[in-house]
């Protein structure tokens, strides 16, 4: 969608080894109309699916499902990075590698808020490689929810994640894809 292209090089910087910096507006300081826009998108997309949850990763990801749900009028569950205290019962858990800060964390969710009679939508802030959507992907497996669909607001297509992702049959739908990034500022978008 152009708003997410518009903003990205308005406002987004590119860093060496192909880390596109965006947290002045998606995930650090958070501008909440770009995410009620980048939301509708989804549900323009999604609408007739039947979703019942919009499902993420914590962080990044926790606000634009929170704007994305508001739409579908359906609530949003989040994989947490780590088991706390308050987390009690039987937990699905999945392990997930983080390009961005290059460790794996176990994520974890609680079975009773995701179930076989689920219709999900998964979303999050960025997709490189796709480690966190093979993640609640996994997830959904073990819950025996179905996904229906997939929001990125940020796809770096340089990277296998959403090649992989469509490759194995899930519709992913991104709000910006960039094809290309050079250290001097330069981004190319997929059309």
């Amino acid at each position: 969608m152009e708003f997410m292209e518009q903003r990205i090089l308005r406002d987004g910087q590119v860093r060496p080894g192909n880390i596109l910096k965006v947290d002045s507006f998606l995930n650090h300081q958070i501008d909440c109309r770009l995410l009620d826009e980048a939301g509708k998108a989804f549900y323009e997309k999604f609408r007739d699916r039947g979703i019942t949850k919009i499902l993420t990763v914590e962080a990044s990801g926790i606000a634009i499902a929170c704007l994305t749900a508001r739409y579908f009028d359906v609530p949003v569950v989040f994989a947490k990075k780590s088991k706390s205290l308050n987390l009690d019962g039987d937990l699905y858990t999945s392990v997930v590698h983080s390009f961005t800060h290059n460790v794996d964390n176990t994520v974890v969710l609680s079975k009773k808020f995701l179930t076989d009679k689920d219709k999900v939508l998964l979303v999050d802030d960025f997709l490189a490689n796709g480690k966190a959507m093979e993640g609640l992907i996994d997830i959904c497996g073990q819950a025996g929810a179905q996904i229906a669909g997939i929001g990125i607001a940020i796809e770096k297509g340089f990277q296998c994640g959403g090649q992989r992702l469509r490759d194995a049959g899930y519709d992913v739908f991104s709000l910006a894809i960039v094809d290309a990034m050079t250290d001097d500022g330069q981004i190319t978008f997929r059309h």
